[in-house]
């Protein structure tokens, strides 16, 4: 089958269109990676009190881990009851009581894009989102001919912006 057209007109057809296909996302994961560069402060976050039944009688040490709460540090223990920052464990029935700053719902869910893991579902959107934000990255070299000014431009646009992504990864 013979190509009617040159490659370049069906590479901007292809950059184009999915170029609008990922745009929603796109703004997802802009506004995801902003709340995340301000992921340890409080920035859009309000208090929530969180009650988790758990195994009764976990170690001090397995107990951070299992809340998922950073520098997990075991103020005293009383009895059954085991005190950290912002909350309790109680070993005998297992409960634990402590509060945690959340981002709103549908930020949260946004986040949960950027740290999906393998082991979730989520994972494929985002394999397919990054493998379509490459083919858009590569196809923009198929946007003007190899001896046009513009396409020069480009070249030297994006060599700028790969020593200046090494420089930022160096530092």
């Amino acid at each position: 089958m013979e190509l009617k057209k040159p490659v370049n007109y069906y590479m901007r057809a292809l950059h184009r269109d999915i170029g609008f296909f990922v745009i929603g996302l796109t703004i997802i994961y802009c506004i995801s990676g902003i709340l995340l560069i301000y992921k340890e402060t409080a920035f859009l976050k309000t208090e929530k009190n969180i009650e988790r039944h758990l195994s009764p009688g976990i170690e001090e040490q397995k107990l951070g881990i299992i809340l998922h709460i950073k520098n997990f540090n075991v103020l005293k223990t009383e009895g059954d009851i085991v005190y950290f920052r912002n909350g309790t464990y109680n070993r005998t029935t297992g409960i634990a009581n402590y509060s945690a700053e959340v981002l709103p719902l549908l930020l949260e869910k946004f986040n949960s894009l950027h740290k999906s893991s393998a082991r979730n579902i989520s994972h494929w959107f985002s394999l397919v989102y990054g493998l379509l934000l490459l083919f858009l990255a590569l196809s923009s070299f198929w946007m003007y001919s190899p001896g046009n000014k513009l396409f020069r431009r480009g070249i030297y646009i994006a060599g700028s912006g790969l020593i200046g992504s090494a420089i930022l990864l160096l530092l």
